[in-house]
């Protein structure tokens, strides 16, 4: 597991408070709503906004590529992972 995968498993139990699971028991594959995880809108709100300090990605709420970006670990990885390439492109 990479450290950003880690530490994004580690800003969903953080942000959300899910005190019984740990970064073992997240699935990176797995989904984050409805099924896997079980988030739901207002959980994705408070994600939205934690990814937006810890790693400066901002997301737009409504938007269908929103919704790719929020289906599993790994997508969340992708998306930081260009925002961070990004960034160090336009600097």
């Amino acid at each position: 597991m990479s450290d950003l995968h880690r530490d994004l498993k580690q800003l969903i139990i953080d942000s959300l408070d899910l005190e019984d699971i740990t970064v073992d028991d997240i699935d990176s594959d797995a989904p984050l709503f409805v099924d896997g995880l079980g988030l739901d809108s207002i959980d994705a709100l408070e994600l939205g906004l934690a990814l937006q300090k810890r790693y400066g990605v901002k997301i737009e709420a409504d938007s269908a590529e929103t919704k790719k970006h929020f289906a599993s670990v790994n997508s969340l990885a992708a998306l930081v992972s260009a925002h961070q390439a990004q960034a160090a492109v336009e600097q």
